[in-house]
């Protein structure tokens, strides 16, 4: 598989995350997990994410035991300090102890000694940020974490932040249903030498055209919250996504494919971080990338996907305050 560089850190040109439909947490459900591993792993994609707030840690867990035996042929990436309340609020916790504390359980759950990219999932506006990156860099300096990252910073956040540790990689949400962090963020990654990861490349699912109804979502799904998929907004998402699709059939691609090559097109410091608990995803996504879009096609996604033309907010109002982005 092509690589793409992060910082100094050399990955591949897909990262694999976690599910955000896998409601199973069965015996049988963790083989398929270790099936789907296995296979990434012959494909090349040896680029895990993962977070002690996924699954409730479930999934580090899984990942650990998946990767048993093949440790030295993976990066492995995890976070910590994005709580979910008793009430089902969001909350932060950016404390240097804490930061401490999560990456040992990280580590027990993982079944490694080190974690190759360590981010902060959400800056804690409680706690200056020099504060928790300096935690961080002492794991970095006690080996117990190779690279340090962070999540959904803002400009001054990230320059500060950057400022008292090297920073490797910017992770925050990027697609063609939303830009915005690529248009905001990703100048000053390339001026600090800092790499781009961009989440739910697929729209969270949107840009696949699997989705046509809200009630195609299962009732436990977390997406139901998220504005994108709520009535006008989806169903003016989804001409959107028709019109994306007539656009992938006469190259032989599915919606989400070409989704991904328009992501993997957009620098060799951007890598798009997708997550699938289904074998022929990760076989299709890693297709993907071995099709480079002509820049005319690039501007024409553009264009389907505009500003003005997608709808709906990312995350409800309520997360956006309490996360402040």
């Amino acid at each position: 598989m092509q690589t793409k560089q992060l910082g100094t850190l050399t990955v591949p040109a897909l990262c694999l995350g976690h599910s955000m439909s896998v409601h199973d947490f069965s015996a049988d459900s963790e083989r398929e997990f270790h099936a789907l591993i296995a296979r990434a792993l012959d494909l090349g994609l040896n680029f895990f994410d993962s977070s002690d707030a996924y699954w409730n840690g479930l999934h580090e867990t899984w990942l650990g035991r998946a990767l048993a035996g093949h440790r030295r042929d993976a990066l492995i990436t995890s976070k910590f300090g994005n709580l979910t309340l008793p009430d089902g609020r969001k909350a932060t916790d950016g404390r240097p102890e804490y930061a401490m504390a999560c990456c040992e359980a990280s580590l027990k759950r993982l079944g490694t000694d080190v974690i190759d990219l360590y981010y902060l999932h959400r800056v804690d506006p409680k706690v200056p940020i020099e504060e928790t990156i300096g935690a961080m860099g002492r794991l970095v300096e006690q080996g117990k974490v190779r690279h340090i990252g962070i999540c959904e910073a803002g400009a001054q956040t990230l320059q500060r932040a950057h400022s008292e540790h090297p920073i490797t990689a910017l992770q925050t949400e990027y697609s063609l249903w939303w830009r915005q962090a690529g248009e905001d963020m990703l100048g000053l990654c390339r001026q600090l030498g800092i790499g781009f990861v961009g989440y739910s490349p697929l729209g969270r699912g949107l840009l696949t055209g699997d989705i046509q109804r809200f009630e195609d979502l299962a009732p436990s799904d977390r997406r139901r919250i998220h504005p994108r998929f709520k009535g006008e907004n989806l169903q003016r998402n989804l001409a959107l996504v028709r019109r994306m699709e007539a656009m992938a059939q006469p190259l032989g691609l599915s919606c989400a494919q070409l989704a991904l090559a328009w992501a993997a097109a957009q620098g060799q410091d951007i890598v798009p971080l997708t997550g699938t608990q289904r074998l022929k995803y990760v076989e299709q996504g890693v297709a993907a990338l071995t099709l480079p879009l002509a820049a005319t096609q690039c501007a024409e996604l553009e264009a389907i996907f505009s500003p003005e033309a997608v709808s709906g907010e990312r995350y409800p109002v309520e997360m956006l305050k309490d996360l402040g982005i």
